[in-house]
């Protein structure tokens, strides 16, 4: 283990994750050197007192190859910028704000490989306290994406993320990806433990923070950018207006990333917020896996076919046949003579035209004559 890569540890565990400042110095000096000068108090450029004073602090006694120890009986490993697994395309980036650097490092269970799994991958975020209507769709899209080879990220939270994480699970094709707010040998939510347990030896569990770190509220909304950079796009499934959720569509907007997101009920609380979402200018609507991909897939491979409604049994009739049948009541019956006058054509056409439509079900014989059935009249058939 290189000095580079301890200090690397060191720094996830006496500095809060997305620092901009920091990640700046380790940029500028290395990180042996911002690790030297934070465990001695000392001071750097956009560094405030107190956040080097809490560095000092945590730096005190600390031995990150406890750490490593740790990663290494939970089954992970560590990834720095350097190394082959390290998405360089996706965890570059430079906010015009200076807000929510790229991270230092990754601590990462499961067999996948990271960089290969995530330049074909999506984010499927939403509401912990989902509607069924939401654990559906999430369910769908997470299969749908993974079946098109396209890996599923999420947070491994209740509600939508999970939702999207088994239906991903379901399929052989992809793996599903939850970055976590926590260390990666933390269960949180407990009762995700199982699904994070499968996630983790099926596809690929993902944090910033060293083994044995406990999730914070500043800590889920810094994870969210992680989760938005990994990807080609974040779908919104279901939000209410103040969800988490959100942060993690504000920062793909940022990151240049696509922003779905996919309408729910007008009278649901849980859908306020991805609503919210689709009245921003470039958020795009989307109800299936094929829509996702058919927005950030590959031109021509990924596209989606174009909604069309079932074929309608008037569909393939020419234009004589479509008078006459126009011409024929609903309800009462009407003679040949009468219907010819309707259409406009003679009675010897109607003749000709009524047998075809009689087999085709579309009109029927009565004792006054003839009418239309309920598929000529195109609504739904009497039980």
């Amino acid at each position: 283990m290189t000095d580079d890569r301890l200090a690397r540890v060191t720094l996830s565990r006496i500095v809060e994750p997305g620092n901009w400042a920091v990640w700046t110095a380790v940029e500028q000096r290395g990180p042996v050197e911002v690790v030297r000068v934070l465990s001695a108090g000392g001071a750097l450029p956009g560094v405030s007192r107190d956040l080097a004073a809490g560095a000092a602090a945590r730096a005190e006694g600390y031995q990150p190859e406890r750490d490593l120890a740790t990663l290494d009986r939970a089954g992970g490993r560590l990834i720095c910028p350097d190394d082959a697994e390290w998405p360089e395309h996706q965890l570059s980036w430079s906010l015009p704000d200076r807000r929510y650097a790229p991270p230092l490092a990754l601590y990462v269970r499961g067999p996948r490989p990271l960089a290969p799994t995530v330049e074909r991958s999506v984010a499927v975020v939403g509401a912990r306290a989902a509607t069924a209507y939401g654990v559906h769709v999430a369910g769908e899209l997470g299969l749908g994406l993974a079946d098109a080879g396209c890996a599923v990220v999420s947070g491994g939270a209740y509600g939508i993320d999970a939702a999207a994480h088994r239906g991903a699970l379901l399929s052989d094709r992809a793996g599903t990806i939850a970055v976590l707010a926590c260390g990666i040998d933390v269960a949180y939510p407990r009762g995700n433990d199982r699904l994070l347990d499968t996630i983790g030896r099926q596809g690929l569990i993902v944090s910033e923070l060293p083994p044995g770190c406990s999730p914070t509220r500043i800590r889920f909304l810094v994870r969210n950018r992680i989760i938005a950079a990994l990807t080609l796009g974040t779908v919104v499934v279901e939000a209410a207006i103040r969800s988490g959720s959100l942060s993690t569509a504000a920062r793909a907007r940022e990151l240049d990333r696509w922003v779905m997101a996919v309408p729910g009920p007008v009278t649901s609380a849980m859908s306020a917020g991805a609503h919210a979402e689709l009245r921003r200018p470039g958020t795009t609507c989307v109800t299936s896996a094929a829509e996702v991909l058919d927005t950030v897939g590959r031109m021509g491979d990924d596209a989606a076919d174009p909604a069309r409604a079932a074929p309608a049994p008037r569909d393939q009739l020419d234009e004589t046949v479509r008078r006459v049948l126009d011409a024929v009541p609903v309800r009462a019956g009407a003679g040949e003579a009468s219907i010819a006058k309707t259409a406009g054509v003679s009675a010897l056409v109607v003749q000709q035209v009524l047998p075809p439509l009689l087999v085709a079900g579309l009109v029927e014989r009565v004792d006054t004559g003839w009418r239309l059935t309920a598929l000529g009249a195109g609504r739904p058939a009497r039980t």
